[in-house]
């Protein structure tokens, strides 16, 4: 799955207009939250959300203008009972925005976000030209910090990860897969874009590092790997790591390795085991949605907020 800033470089290097538009500021309930961007096509056509109903709809409205005009716009909308009723949109609350219909002219800056390997900030000036953040001290109407996906790390390639895996690429995961056996740990099984690492395991478990963030998942095919790969990983400094397996299967391991002393007991309290978050989940597919659930949610805990300026 594309991410908005490769479907944005794709955009600019097609030949048909369109309007960048962005929410820069929210007031009480929101559809979406700052950041939140759609490309509006000449043609009709929409990439990316600002989150549907009558504010999509009268923001797509105000982008048809700013493409005959080739003027940049801002917005601001209340989402009460009159301006929603007939969407369901009364929220209550209200966004102001950004309309950019020279966002083209910055296609070099978008193929740079699109292929991050650190964070890169940028923004909207007051004269609404699109530029990479120097300086903080410039008067911005919109700045925010774009990072690389999170890396996740998944110990084992059986039915767990083989769901897992494609389902976390469309999640914006930078996914690595962690096997010996090379008959299941391979692009036959798993997306091209997932990265495979197969060999004995007291070599794999001397991967270096990955960047921080960093989420780990030990899924591997039975009890002596998981505690072989938690051994290790447990030291690592992931922002969070789950194990799958039941509670007996914690509290056996948790009881082990405080007893000969391999983790502390603070340590094996931040690993979720079971993983995942209990939607009463049966099958493989429903199982890695409740993972991914999971890791969504402490990656939105972890991660760094876009910072608007200027338009409240």
């Amino acid at each position: 799955m594309r991410t908005f800033f490769e479907q944005l470089t794709k955009a600019c290097g097609a030949s048909q207009p369109f309007s960048l538009a962005m929410i820069t500021g929210t007031k009480g309930s929101s559809p979406q939250r700052i950041g939140a961007k759609a490309i509006f096509f000449h043609d009709g056509k929409i990439a990316g959300t600002l989150g549907g109903g009558c504010l999509e709809a009268e923001v797509q409205a105000r982008a048809r203008r700013t493409l005959q005009s080739g003027k940049p716009d801002t917005f601001e909308m209340v989402l009460d009972h009159d301006f929603g009723w007939d969407d369901g949109l009364i929220c209550g609350g209200s966004v102001s925005g950004l309309i950019l219909p020279h966002a083209k002219e910055a296609a070099s800056l978008w193929a740079s976000l699109a292929s991050l390997s650190e964070p890169v900030s940028w923004g909207v000036r007051k004269d609404f030209s699109i530029a990479p953040v120097s300086s903080a001290k410039e008067d911005w109407l919109y700045r925010e910090t774009v990072s690389p996906p999170c890396p996740l790390w998944i110990a084992g390639s059986g039915h767990v990860a083989q769901a897992v895996a494609p389902l976390a690429l469309q999640l914006q995961f930078d996914v690595t897969v962690f096997d010996d056996r090379p008959e299941l740990a391979n692009h036959g099984f798993f997306p091209a874009e997932a990265r495979l690492v197969v060999g004995p395991w007291h070599e794999l478990l001397n991967e270096p590092e990955a960047r921080s963030p960093a989420f780990g998942l030990i899924v591997t095919r039975g009890h002596q790997h998981d505690a072989l790969v938690l051994t290790e990983w447990i030291q690592r400094p992931f922002e969070f790591l789950g194990m799958i397996g039941s509670k007996r299967k914690a509290r056996i391991i948790r009881e082990q390795f405080v007893r000969q002393k391999i983790a502390s007991q603070e340590q094996m309290v931040k690993v979720a085991c079971p993983v995942g978050l209990d939607i009463h989940a049966q099958t493989t597919s429903e199982i890695a949605i409740s993972i991914l659930a999971q890791y969504v949610q402490k990656r939105s805990e972890c991660a760094r907020p876009a910072v608007a300026e200027g338009i409240s």
